[in-house]
Formats: C-alpha cells, sequence, structure tokens
C-alpha cells in the first residue's frame, strides 16, 4: 500500500533566535518564533509523515503548551515520529519540500539539511528533496516577517 501525506507549517520571524531549518543554524539576524526551535521544514516533514500514516498531527503529538517541548529539538520530534511509522510497518518512499521565505538565501544550506534530515529519516539522499522560493515580496512572508514550508511524503 502507498500512502501520501501533506505537511504546513509556518512562523514568526523575530531577533533574538537563532534561524534553525533542517536542524541546521543558518546565520541571519532573525530566527522563528515557536514553542520548539521552531524549524518550520522539520516541522512540515513530520506532518507530511504523519498524515500519510494516518496519524495525528505534529501538534497533538507535541503539544505547544507542555513545557517539556518547550525549545525543542525539531530533529528529535523527527525521530521520534520516524520511530513510530516505522513501528506501524510503513516506510518512506520519498518526501518533497518546498521553503518559502524572501531572505536569507537558503540553496547554500540545502546540502547539509539533506544530509541531517536524511540521517534521521534513514534514508538515501535522493528520496529527499529541498526546494525554496520566494513570494516575490507580497505579504507578510515578502516583508520578511515569517518564513514558511510545505512537504509531501510517500509511505510504502
Amino acid at each position: 500500500m502507498v500512502r501520501i501525506g501533506n505537511g504546513f507549517d509556518i512562523h514568526r520571524l523575530v531577533t533574538g533566535r537563532k534561524l534553525i531549518l533542517g536542524g541546521i543554524h543558518i546565520p541571519f539576524d532573525k530566527g522563528l518564533l515557536g514553542h520548539s526551535d521552531g524549524d518550520v521544514l522539520t516541522h512540515a516533514i513530520i506532518d507530511a509523515i504523519l498524515g500519510a500514516a494516518g496519524l495525528k498531527d505534529i501538534g497533538t503529538l507535541f503539544p505547544p503548551d507542555d513545557d517539556q517541548y518547550l525549545g525543542s529539538n525539531s530533529l528529535l520530534l523527527l525521530q521520534q515520529v520516524i520511530n513510530d511509522v516505522t513501528n506501524k510497518g510503513y516506510k518512506i518512499g520519498n518526501i518533497d519540500t518546498i521553503i518559502i521565505c524572501e531572505q536569507p538565501k537558503l540553496s547554500p544550506h540545502f546540502e547539509k539539511m539533506q544530509n541531517n534530515l536524511a540521517q534521521i529519516m534513514a534514508i538515501d539522499l535522493n528520496k529527499l528533496n529541498i526546494k525554496a522560493k520566494t513570494s516575490e515580496g507580497l505579504g507578510f512572508i515578502g516583508r520578511s516577517e515569517a518564513i514558511a514550508s510545505q512537504a509531501v511524503a510517500l509511505l510504502e
């Protein structure tokens, strides 16, 4: 059986926080506000995998009002989700992602993000695609007030 899931996340950019995407620190003057590290890429991947497996969403599994997840490394949350879906008998077919932001330029960081995430998910690099787009200066993302990410996961 093949199952597909879709994930989305968005967080506000604020001063005084590190920008973490795909589990790596991206040098920038702002970071993503969130209960955990705010890693929208990893969060979108988590929700896509959960959706494909027919499980509840990231906010249900790791509630934002639960202090045990305050400041959490999202890669650890991803590892827990991978363990859960593996125990249900699924394996990842592939993951396709997109990060939507005006700045900073992310393409120089794709390889490191991809290596980080593929290692956690125990998949070949060719099963994980990371892309970035701008919003052409439109809306809150275009004004560099937020970063969003979408992901699609195929489970087999």
